[in-house]
């Protein structure tokens, strides 16, 4: 380690990176948090509402997929500091834009420049504190990432019930654009640093798929986060209409579950880290929460009469269930050689994320038949078992030392 990547240093690269995440998470879900009231003002009719909405969070998820492709693979040839910046400046810049929106295909697309930021900034932010601390405890850096970066979720909810939604999309902007002139003191990565001085191939995506070894790597890495997004994006925010399959008492809130679940995920994130330190393993830690996930869920899609606040303890739950998505893009980093790591950690979040456009369709051909509860729970454990079997044929990666390349 050069003089000047001081431990403060280093933690200064922790704290911009997380603070950039809670930025990302703040503007990624705005979008859900104020689709009626933004749409009522530009005047959608309330007929449109759902499939407009469709188009927008669609055009949002598109521009994520291509973005996660494109950040990674200029993080492996161009730095990871690069994407840090240039990712929060580009989604920083399209949420500002968002709120001078007046019509859906303008919102739309402004969505998707959005989404190609939103892409980046997590992938390079784990890529960099994965690769600058040290081997033992970089599990808390990435903690910390997560786990920070989730509570933007919370802000996001109290911004939008406190000011307008156009308000709301100048904040997110104007956050991301203050962050920028907190660079200063933050570093290259020094594998990157080492590894660009040698002749060998960087940021190839294709690597990925050559290698029959390395495809399934990458394959199993993806699956152990495919429960995640399912739990968020159909379990909770469908929380009216499986209340209602529930008979519950009242109508249940998406957006307060939503709140509750992201408090939930960022406690897990927290306990994810602190719980691999102490047993030396991430798998371990990766295997009970997909357990937890089961037992919530099950416990949430069969308490029939459900009340409002039973929802929002086991959405906080459930939320605790799915908190190890730090440990999950961390294991990706572990994973993969400095030449195709940030390809790997920014492509992975992107991807589990778009597996939930399968995974839903899949799930809305099961309510068909057997009904929305039943359908949740088949989908739910297809899902983890698929997320315990890619566990299974990992290799357990804790305190590997990542200053390797991929041949």
């Amino acid at each position: 380690m050069t003089n000047h990547q001081t431990s403060k240093n280093i933690w200064i690269l922790v704290f911009v990176a997380a603070l950039g995440y809670f930025v990302d998470i703040y503007d990624l879900i705005i979008f859900s948090i104020v689709r009626i009231k933004s749409f009522t003002d530009i005047g959608v009719p309330i007929a449109n509402m759902r499939t407009e909405g469709e188009f927008v969070l669609n055009m949002q998820m598109g521009g994520l997929l291509i973005g996660g492709i494109i950040w990674g693979i200029l993080g492996d040839k161009y730095g990871r500091l690069k994407v840090l910046f240039g990712s929060i400046l580009l989604y920083s810049l399209a949420n500002i834009a968002n709120g001078f929106v007046q019509d859906v295909t303008s919102y739309a697309i402004i969505r998707f420049i959005a989404g190609i930021g939103l892409a980046g900034e997590l992938g390079a932010g784990i890529t960099l504190v994965s690769e600058t601390m040290d081997r033992k405890n970089r599990g808390y850096g990435t903690m910390i990432v997560a786990g920070v970066g989730v509570l933007g979720a919370i802000l996001a909810y109290f911004i939008s019930e406190w000011f307008s939604w156009r308000t709301a999309y100048f904040v997110g902007g104007g956050m991301g654009l203050l962050l920028l002139l907190l660079r200063v003191g933050v570093f290259e990565s020094g594998m990157f640093a080492s590894m660009e001085k040698t002749g060998v191939q960087k940021g190839r995506i294709m690597m990925l798929f050559e290698n029959k070894e390395r495809f399934w790597r990458y394959l199993y890495c993806l699956c152990i986060g495919l429960p995640i997004w399912f739990v968020v994006g159909v379990l909770v925010t469908q929380a009216p209409e499986i209340g209602q399959a529930l008979q519950a008492e009242t109508v249940l809130s998406a957006g307060k579950g939503v709140m509750f679940t992201y408090i939930g995920i960022s406690l897990g994130d927290f306990l994810a880290g602190v719980l691999a330190q102490i047993f030396k393993s991430r798998k371990k830690v990766v295997l009970v929460y997909q357990l937890l996930i089961l037992l919530f869920s099950c416990i949430y899609l069969t308490r029939k009469g459900i009340t409002e606040t039973e929802f929002l303890w086991l959405a906080f739950l459930m939320g605790l269930g799915v908190g190890y998505w730090a440990t999950f893009i961390t294991i990706a980093a572990e994973q993969f050689g400095t030449n195709i790591r940030a390809t790997v950690t920014t492509t992975a979040p992107n991807f589990v994320r778009g597996a939930l456009i399968p995974s839903t369709i899949v799930y809305g051909v099961l309510v068909n038949y057997v009904g929305i509860l039943w359908a949740a729970i088949i989908m739910l454990v297809f899902l983890t078992g698929i997320a315990i079997f890619a566990l299974s044929k990992l290799k357990e990666s804790f305190d590997r030392d990542l200053n390797f390349i991929e041949e």
